[in-house]
């Protein structure tokens, strides 16, 4: 699970470096497809800064913190910071849909990861909950069994 997390922030970053390049890019879009797939008109937007700061220069801020809690396997903390990327990422579909009515490739690319990586931490977590229950109820029998063998001597 690590590696795969690792891999899909590494995905992420490289998307969300995509993005803010074509947001400083004052030529012609190179991920221009027709009128409804165009990274030019999304990223020059007003919606592809916050507060001053590229959207996308947040997104791999936030897959490079995704990638180094996954390296160390901080899947309960990865859980909390992902829930905000995913809202967050939902929104600017939404932004793209319904305001702007033009979508970007590199956005729709980084939403899917964002959902994928949602998907396998809630696994994650699950079946780490799971695994958690399951060692607790082996050590309680254990330790029974030690004191049922320490009551005999």
């Amino acid at each position: 699970m690590k590696y795969i997390l690792i891999l899909l922030a590494v995905a992420g970053i490289v998307l969300s470096a995509l993005a803010l390049r074509e947001h400083y890019n004052d030529g012609p879009a190179p991920c221009y497809i027709n009128d409804r797939w165009d990274c030019g008109v999304v990223n020059h937007s007003p919606y592809a800064v916050l507060y001053g700061v590229p959207v996308a220069a947040i997104g791999i801020a936030g897959y490079l913190l995704l990638g180094l809690m996954a390296f160390r396997r901080s899947y309960r903390m990865m859980m909390i910071a992902v829930v905000p990327a995913l809202a967050f990422s939902f929104y600017l579909a939404h932004v793209e849909k319904d305001v702007l009515r033009v979508w970007c490739i590199y956005c729709v690319g980084s939403l899917g990861v964002i959902v994928t990586m949602s998907l396998l931490l809630v696994a994650a977590n699950i079946l780490g909950a799971f695994q958690r229950s399951d060692t607790s109820a082996s050590d309680i029998r254990y330790l029974k069994a030690e004191a049922m063998r320490n009551d005999r001597s």
